[in-house]
């Protein structure tokens, strides 16, 4: 027997809710991957920062929204390995397409290759995700809406990853992470909309949503940690609120005296200062 299944239990709360959560994911890595790009220094522990935020606020959407996630007759729950390889899944291939594009550029090759790579990595951590459900039946996909959902996933992560070397700032790269939370959300959406479950029995036990929002808010407790502290290093690092017109300033009007520029040290700084100050200016 097919079962109703619904995505929708508790209304709009979740799928506002998991859209908000992509935004803020997005919104710090793009953040965190330009900040590498402009400056070597400490440039892979950005990109890992940023890795770490777009796959907890990827895989924080999509569990948020699973939290509306019902079938009708049929107890849900969740193998606890697979979701938490799921999250690892989530931000092991972000962080190769973050590294890709923040150490070799954005060539369309390049953007080609780690959008396809994270694109397909993100639709695994979907489908892996859904795979450790738990229910008296079987989950059966559509295959052309799951090849629809992988070629939004590939799509959303290209768009990601060029913003990121692409958009510098601030307000346009807000502006990209929103886009790309509708983008994200609705991969997710899309994946949910070619599930199918066919019971193969009645549940002798009643549906409890209160146990399962309470294993998947424990769940999401740890990535939303994550994503409290990125969001407390891009707010305090006075670098992320620079846009373009900042950074076309010459360096030493950014930085003080007793700074270090980018790819200068502080004895080439000085001897630089002192070569000004002691060349004599040639009359007209």
């Amino acid at each position: 027997m097919t079962a109703t299944v619904s995505n929708f239990h508790y209304g709009a709360v979740t799928p506002v809710a998991a859209y908000l959560m992509a935004c803020l994911g997005a919104a710090l890595g793009l953040r965190c991957t330009t900040r590498s790009l402009r400056r070597s220094h400490r440039r892979a522990g950005w990109l890992a920062l940023g890795a770490v935020s777009i796959g907890c606020g990827i895989w924080t959407m999509h569990f948020i929204a699973m939290i509306g996630f019902s079938v009708q007759g049929a107890l849900v729950s969740y193998d606890l390995t697979k979701t938490l390889l799921s999250l690892a899944v989530a931000i092991a291939v972000v962080a190769v397409g973050v590294f890709l594009v923040g150490y070799r550029g954005g060539s369309p090759v390049n953007l080609g290759m780690a959008g396809t790579i994270t694109g397909i990595g993100v639709a695994a951590m979907h489908y892996l995700g859904m795979a450790a459900i738990h229910t008296n039946g079987s989950l059966h996909y559509n295959g052309g809406t799951v090849a629809l959902s992988v070629g939004i996933a590939v799509a959303a992560a290209t768009a990601a990853l060029w913003a990121a070397v692409s958009i510098h700032k601030l307000w346009a790269s807000l502006g990209a992470s929103l886009v790309m939370g509708v983008a994200v959300t609705g991969m997710h959406y899309t994946g949910m909309a070619a599930v199918s479950v066919h019971l193969t029995g009645q549940s002798a036990v009643s549906q409890s949503s209160t146990s399962l929002m309470s294993f998947l808010l424990a769940m999401l407790a740890g990535p939303l940690t994550v994503l409290l502290v990125a969001g407390a290093i891009v707010m305090f690092d006075p670098d992320m609120m620079l846009g373009d017109d900042e950074w076309d300033r010459p360096a030493y009007t950014r930085y003080g005296a007793g700074d270090d520029l980018p790819g200068h040290s502080g004895a080439s700084r000085g001897n630089a200062a002192l070569a000004r100050s002691v060349t004599p200016r040639v009359p007209r």
